[in-house]
């Protein structure tokens, strides 16, 4: 049994190591930095909570980042998700927000190659950011997708391909 002492500077070491990483993995994914914060925190808690149960048989790392990757498949199932997506498909209908100050001020803080990755559809998203910015190995991103590690080699080729089309076109699929 860990005592409360330990596991608040287990939480401690793994706020600091992991937390800016988890925070770009989440943000990724979900694409909404409030709600990304969110996932964060809930991601810290659960690790807390659950700690008894963690048998060490990965790296603190790629646990903490497969709580993060389900906690933002849970987020997308969920109602609060669906119910913003609808809003913001009828807000698109209602309002034109490509006002030329919008355009420029939207072209001079992209960054494309950011941009391009964000608009890949998600599972491939997933593998290119957890292996080139959270700097995973395949095993490591099979474990923290649960998927096996062929599916996580075929998806970041895939990925990768996708996106070496998007800049030679010059598109960003978003």
């Amino acid at each position: 049994m860990v005592q409360k002492h330990e596991r608040d500077q287990l939480l401690l070491t793994a706020i600091d190591s992991y937390g800016d990483y988890l925070l770009r993995l989440i943000y990724a994914i979900i694409k909404d930095e409030k709600k990304a914060e969110d996932i964060v925190q809930e991601v810290f808690i659960r690790y807390y909570l659950n700690l008894e149960k963690f048998e060490g048989r990965s790296s603190v790392k790629t646990y903490l980042y497969r709580i993060a990757v389900n906690e933002c498949h849970n987020y997308f199932k969920s109602w609060a998700y669906r119910k913003m997506e609808i809003s913001n498909l009828f807000g698109h209908l209602l309002v034109n927000k490509d006002t030329p100050e919008k355009k420029i001020l939207q072209k001079e803080s992209d960054d494309h190659i950011v941009k391009m990755i964000e608009g890949l559809p998600l599972k491939y998203r997933e593998v290119i950011w957890l292996h080139y910015y959270s700097e995973l190995t395949v095993t490591e991103i099979g474990s923290v997708l649960n998927c096996p590690v062929n599916t996580v080699k075929t998806r970041l080729a895939r990925g990768r391909e996708m996106a070496r089309i998007a800049l030679e076109e010059g598109n960003d699929y978003a």
